[in-house]
């Protein structure tokens, strides 16, 4: 096991239950901000941040993010969420340009059926993706598969997101609580 990511919520928990375990933790939930970092540092919450390029700011603040990991004896990886391929295109332009990247980045792309890539859905090969290698992120949009997306988000009706619809499904009366330990 590399790292066990987010057994706890909060720095200070993070901190105490990582030198209870001396095991590498891994967090993208109580280190979520440059704001975070400095009582992240102090407290020694987590050995590792996985970064979200959208979440922290995009291509150059995730590099910046990777410079301050680097500084202060931290690691980066990246997890990303739900994203087609212009996104991962873009997660994997950043994953090939970080310098010091020791764990593999994650991605629920597999899991995503939709495309918006005009050569369609990247292939990996034995875990890994190549780095696409046209202009920009190397990547050509297929326009009316996006504009029919953006149409599915107007009519879906979702404004906002609600885990706890999705947690009861598979566990009735689930509600979100901000400390479970």
């Amino acid at each position: 096991m590399e790292y066990l990511e987010d057994p706890v919520r909060g720095q200070a928990d993070m901190a105490e239950v990582g030198k209870a375990l001396g095991i590498p933790l891994a967090t993208n939930m109580c280190t979520t901000s440059f704001e975070d970092i400095p009582s992240a540092i102090r407290l020694g919450s987590e050995d590792i941040i996985l970064s979200d390029h959208h979440f922290w700011g995009g291509l150059t603040a995730s590099m910046h993010l990777a410079a301050i990991c680097r500084t202060f004896g931290r690691d980066l990886s990246m997890h990303s969420n739900s994203h087609l391929g212009i996104s991962l295109a873009a997660m994997t332009h950043l994953g090939a340009a970080l310098p010091d990247l020791r764990y593999a980045l994650d991605t629920h792309y597999p899991w995503q059926s939709e495309e918006v890539v005009a050569s369609g859905r990247f292939a990996f090969q034995d875990g890994s993706l190549p780095v696409p290698s046209g202009p920009g992120l190397g990547v050509e949009l297929d326009r009316a598969a996006l504009a029919r997306l953006h149409d599915n988000y107007l009519r879906c009706g979702l404004t906002h997101r609600d885990d706890e619809v999705e947690m009861r499904k598979w566990q009735p009366g689930w509600s979100f609580q901000a400390v479970r330990y």
